[in-house]
Order: C-alpha cells, then sequence, then structure tokens
C-alpha cells in the first residue's frame, strides 16, 4: 500500500525537541523526504541519524531562521537536496511567560518574532519555490502544496502570564486563515494544527517544576488525560496529506475538549 507521503518532500522546522521531532518521524514512516531544522544541533543529528536507520532520505539544518539569509540558505540546501520542495511544516515555537506591566520585558518581541514573524517570512519563500517549480506542469486541479502550522489554543484562552504567547498563536491563527486565501489561486493549501493539554517538550519542562499542573489539566481537559505528541503529530499529517485535499485556511484543535471548558466554577456572563 502507498504511504501517505511517498515521493514527497517536506521542510520540518522545530524538528529537533518535542511535537516537532514527532511529527518528524511520522512523516518518515509516511515514505517522506525530509529536511530538518532546528538551531539545537546536537538533537538535531541524533534525530536525523534515527531517522535515516529507517530507510528515509533526510538533510538536517542548523541555523537562525529569525535571519533572512538563514531562510535563504535552508531553501538552497532543499533544493540541492531534493530539488521540488511539497510540503512546510511550521513546528518551532517558543513559549514563555511574559507580563503586561514589565517594561523590560522583551518577550513579547520575541515571540512575535519566532512565532510569528519566522513562519510568515519562511512560508512566503518556500510557496514561492512551490509555485516556480510547478509552472511549467499542467493544471491538474489539485494543490500543489501544503504548509502547515503548529500553533496553540492559548491564541483564545488567555491567562494573566502568556500575553506574548497568546497574542502571536492569535497572529499565527490570523496569518494562517490570510496566507490561506492569499495562496489559494496558487493552488497551496495553508492551515494549522492547535494543540493544548499535549506533552509537547514545553510542557514537561513546566511539569517538572510543577507536578501540581498535571493534575490541573488532567482536570481541565474532558477527555481526562493528556494528548500524546503523536496525537498531534497525526493531525499535522492530515493536513499535510492529500486525505486533506478540499480544506485550506482551517485550525484544527487537538487539546482533548479543553478549549471548550469555561474556566469558572460558576456561569458569570
Amino acid at each position: 500500500m502507498e504511504k501517505l507521503l511517498e515521493k514527497k518532500t517536506a521542510i520540518i522546522t522545530g524538528a529537533a525537541n518535542g511535537v516537532g521531532q514527532i511529527i518528524s518521524q511520522k512523516f518518515s514512516e509516511e515514505g517522506a523526504n525530509l529536511i530538518l531544522a532546528d538551531m539545537d544541533e546536537s538533537n538535531l543529528k541524533k534525530e536525523a541519524d534515527l531517522i535515516r536507520k529507517g530507510g528515509s532520505k533526510v538533510e538536517i539544518f542548523c541555523g537562525d531562521l529569525r535571519q533572512n539569509l538563514t531562510i535563504k540558505n535552508l531553501l538552497a540546501l532543499s533544493t540541492k537536496a531534493f530539488k521540488n520542495i511539497d510540503i512546510l511544516v511550521n513546528a518551532s515555537r517558543q513559549v514563555t511567560i511574559s507580563h503586561p506591566l514589565d517594561s523590560d520585558d522583551m518577550f513579547f518581541e520575541e515571540l512575535m518574532s519566532q512565532n510569528v514573524g519566522v513562519n510568515l517570512k519562511l512560508s512566503r519563500e518556500v510557496a514561492k519555490k512551490m509555485i516556480a517549480q510547478n509552472v511549467s506542469q499542467p493544471d491538474s486541479g489539485n494543490a500543489i502544496g501544503s504548509i502547515v502550522n503548529l500553533s496553540s489554543i492559548a491564541s483564545h484562552r488567555t491567562l494573566p502570564d502568556t500575553l506574548a504567547y497568546s497574542v502571536s498563536s492569535a497572529a499565527l491563527d490570523q496569518l494562517t486563515k490570510s496566507m490561506a486565501i492569499s495562496l489559494a489561486e496558487s493552488k497551496i493549501r495553508v492551515n494549522a494544527v492547535a494543540i493544548g493539554s499535549v506533552m509537547s517538550s514545553s510542557l514537561r519542562a513546566k511539569l517538572a517544576k510543577n507536578k501540581f499542573v498535571l493534575e490541573e489539566l488532567i482536570a481541565a481537559t474532558p477527555l481526562g488525560r493528556l494528548g500524546e505528541a503523536s496525537e498531534a503529530a497525526e493531525a499535522v499529517l492530515f493536513l499535510a496529506s492529500e486525505k486533506s485535499s478540499f480544506i485550506t485556511g482551517t485550525i484544527l484543535t487537538v487539546d482533548g475538549g479543553r478549549s471548550l471548558l469555561d474556566r469558572m466554577p460558576a456561569a458569570a456572563y
């Protein structure tokens, strides 16, 4: 049976840890050629070696994608290694506590740059590459590429210390929808997966510092457990593959129902 991403080439950012790492493994299992990008060179090499043992073709790229030159170098590597780019997964994200009244807090600018700016610039350049590589191909009516962003339910679940992360997540959701409309004519689909109560690397770090958070999270999640990173990866795989060929501009929520709950113990409207 043909694999979902057979003969497809995917760039995955944030591929060295957490959800991005599991997405890389899932894409490898489904036959994709991979370009894995991250700033964590040590883990990136280990991940690539593991995937190669499974028989997949993979290249790694280590660099700060906030720099325009770094993005150009990433695309140059991708083109040299595999010629075409079919899928982009923007799984690199930064989660940081911030406070609106702290004048010295620079996290807002940092998270907007990392969680929104990088995704915009990289998506723009990859989209241009997708269009260029298909310009001489007959129009089949099918999508020529897929972009999937990793977002968060923080975009609409506001907490006191998550100003920067919440705003950047909301901006990423709107970026997803805006680019979906802008790129639809070019047959490029753009979607996002918004996670919550999923065992990401940032959540694992928080649980290590405060074990009571785990109990609170489970209590706030209707399905009564945390989600595995593999469950978020399955959602990303679906949106990246032809299984979702008529879906674009969608924010697919993977949170065990957590965002459906009102945090207040009683109705207070």
